[in-house]
């Protein structure tokens, strides 16, 4: 745990000298910052990778009292909620989507609320964004983004609000653009974006590439793809290459 330890000038200790003044002053602005804030508790069983952000979180915010378990289930164990201000939920690699995470999930963020819970995860696809929050988690934040945005989404959530990642919003707000009655689709399966995104395909194009051509966020271009695979019946960007090569999709 990281909890600061207490700074005592009674009347036995020896008083601060000029040149140390400064320096106990500000420990002592710092210290008073994280009793106020509360304790942020980082939820990670893989060590290595809890204290890098920890130590990444306290470099951005010194202000920030940071604790660090392993599980959920030891959250009620190891720390009054009285004195928690919010806690990370690190999955990783974990699909938010997935039953399982989903099920525990929901179940921790309804025992601890009203403290905010932020999901911690490798992918930024709306489809996890949209399953976390209504989930119970106050924010989502995507592993891609630097430490300094992971200490104010920590901020927001203590301050009421949520956090999301822009890239993901803007993948939904694309998503809800292809399903409106004004887009026409071509050959009676595909939209006029897909009909752009499936040429591309065609001639193998990886998604960054297709993002940066069409002005797409590559979130955005890997659920079009699926939803072409789909409709194409196929299993993967070769087939459909393929099949779109049978077909005029233009």
């Amino acid at each position: 745990m990281n909890y600061a330890q207490p700074l005592e000038y009674g009347k036995d200790a020896t008083p601060p000298q000029d040149g140390e003044l400064a320096e106990y002053s500000e420990k002592l602005e710092v210290e008073g910052r994280r009793q106020t804030k509360g304790v942020v508790v980082v939820v990670d069983k893989r060590v290595l990778r809890r204290e890098c952000l920890v130590r990444g979180l306290i470099e951005e915010d010194p202000g920030l009292s940071i604790s660090e378990i392993e599980s959920l289930d030891e959250f009620h164990n190891a720390h009054p909620e009285a004195d928690t201000s919010a806690i990370l939920v690190i999955l990783g690699s974990k699909k938010v989507t997935d039953r399982s995470v989903r099920t525990e999930l929901v179940r921790f963020a309804s025992e601890v609320r009203p403290i905010p819970v932020i999901v911690v995860a490798d992918s930024d696809e709306p489809a996890e964004i949209l399953t976390a929050l209504e989930s119970g988690a106050t924010g989502y934040i995507p592993t891609s983004v630097k430490v300094k945005v992971v200490a104010k989404a920590i901020g927001l959530a203590r301050a009421g609000g949520i956090f999301v990642p822009a890239n993901g919003v803007l993948a939904l707000r694309e998503v809800i653009d292809e399903s409106t009655p004004n887009q026409q689709p071509s050959m009676g399966f595909l939209t006029s974006r897909e009909v752009g995104i499936a040429e591309a395909l065609r001639k193998g194009k990886p998604n960054k590439i297709i993002a940066y051509d069409l002005q797409l966020c590559e979130s955005t271009v890997k659920i079009h793809v699926r939803k072409i695979m789909k409709k194409l019946k196929v299993r993967n960007r070769t087939e459909v290459a393929y099949k779109l090569n049978e077909i005029d999709i233009s």
